[in-house]
């Protein structure tokens, strides 16, 4: 069926499937099934905290919304705590019991409770509810990507340009910077050790990957002549203080296509990226803000791309292959396998595609810096032409002042985790959204054995 979609109809709710009346969309399968909601949440926006702190989202039936953590039980900023991106300890110890966060706190908004500034990443104990700072430095600003390394530690990032608090280890790295946490081995609560890991570029950081070689993925978040991605190659696997950093570029000076990953020269004292990556002519995306890796495919949410006569655009999902020639195709892209937004007609679209995660089936999971924020999700290209077969309206939330972030998957393919970001009332918060299970008596049974 010709992917082309007619954005003329009013609350065209499932694009992806290309229905052009609602509510005729079937069941999208996988641990997360779920029929699609009609539409974004245009009729429910509220600043009521009376709604927002029990029913944020509009879900599909068969969903239940918790708060894992607000600022009720860890306030850290006189303002609102701006909790990020997510992960968990995916892997050693009590696996999945532990979700991290960043919070984007930037000079003017960062006074903390405790009369000092600055950023920090904080921990929830998933099975005890408990939350606390995991570790916070002066120095820090506009904390955003967060990932849990396959060598057992944490990597997070600074997405800023200003350098308002510059690194004192690198005073002249003037943008954000990739930091290193090292956990206490036997409390995972507690961070032993803490270092920047300027290779990686100095930047406006936001996404962060890894694939299966040790390779690290980050991008610039900004538009051209920034706006580039990356890939840092260590020379040990495992060891990100040695290494050689690359940059994507797509041939023919165009945004999509055969590809490759140019090698860059750092300044040794700025670490400036984006200079580096203008030198040798790498591409330039709008606004690339969360990456995200399945299988041999990197996917980067771009805010504001395609853009056309130097105006921002709807926003768009980019698909990179991670074989020896790249290719990079619009996975979602507005106009061809999804409609745009148009608010102002009731029509619900996409609009400005900011995090991602990676659904345990394969599925690609997209949430919106917008209002109302939607969560949409994509089905892989089965048919190869790069685009996803099916893009499809998962949740839509009512917090009229707020953002989704973070969306992620822990070690549950059941529940997704997601923060509610700046919000009207004055309560940001890291929530679930988790599938509604019909337990069998065998479950009951092996419940009861493992309790």
């Amino acid at each position: 069926m010709n992917k082309k979609i007619l954005t003329s109809l009013p609350l065209l709710a499932v694009v992806g499937s290309f229905h052009p009346v609602i509510g005729f969309a079937d069941e999208i399968n996988g641990p997360m099934a779920f029929k699609p909601i009609a539409g974004s949440a245009y009729n429910e926006l509220t600043s009521d905290p009376a709604v927002l702190n029990e029913s944020t989202w509009l879900i599909p039936e068969g969903f239940k919304q918790s708060v894992i953590s607000d600022e009720s039980n860890l306030n850290i900023y006189i303002n609102n705590d701006w909790p990020d991106m997510n992960t968990v300890n995916e892997a050693k110890k009590q696996a999945g019991r532990y979700l991290y966060r960043t919070h984007e706190v930037r000079p003017g908004n960062d006074q903390r409770n405790d009369g000092k500034l600055g950023g920090t990443v904080s921990v929830i104990d998933l099975k005890t509810g408990k939350a606390k700072e995991l570790v916070a430095r002066e120095d820090w600003e506009a904390l955003d990507g967060i990932i849990w390394t396959p060598w057992h530690t944490i990597l997070v990032a600074e997405e800023t340009n200003s350098g308002g608090y510059p690194d004192p280890d690198y005073p002249h790295a003037s943008s954000g910077l990739v930091y290193e946490i090292e956990l206490d081995k036997d409390d995972l609560t507690i961070a032993k050790k803490v270092t920047a890991r300027p290779l990686l570029g100095s930047i406006a950081h936001e996404g962060i990957e890894i694939d299966d070689e040790g390779n690290v993925y980050v991008i610039d978040e900004d538009r051209a002549p920034g706006g580039s991605i990356f890939k840092f190659v260590p020379n040990t696997y495992g060891d990100l203080s040695t290494g050689k950093l690359f940059a994507l570029r797509v041939k023919d000076g165009v945004q999509i296509g055969e590809a490759e990953w140019v090698e860059l020269h750092l300044d040794p004292v700025t670490f400036d990226a984006q200079a580096a990556a203008e030198q040798v002519g790498a591409t330039s995306y709008c606004r690339p803000e969360d990456l995200e890796r399945i299988g041999k495919t990197l996917y980067a949410a771009l805010t504001c791309e395609p853009r056309i006569g130097g105006k921002d655009g709807p926003g768009a999902v980019l698909s990179i292959s991670l074989h020896e020639r790249p290719m990079v195709s619009y996975f979602v892209e507005a106009g061809v396998n999804i409609a745009a937004e148009n608010k102002s007609a009731g029509v619900t679209g996409l609009k400005s595609p900011d995090n991602l995660a990676n659904g345990s089936d394969g599925k690609l999971w997209i949430v919106e810096d917008n209002a109302p924020s939607d969560i949409w999700v994509a089905e892989p290209d089965n048919d190869g032409d790069g685009h996803a077969d099916g893009v499809h309206l998962f949740a839509s939330m009512k917090d009229k002042d707020a953002e989704g972030t973070g969306i992620y998957f822990g070690k549950d393919p059941h529940k997704l985790f997601v923060n509610v970001q700046h919000s009207g009332t004055g309560n940001d918060k890291t929530m679930a959204i988790t599938k509604i299970r019909k337990y069998s008596e065998k479950d009951e049974r092996h419940n009861e054995d493992r309790d």
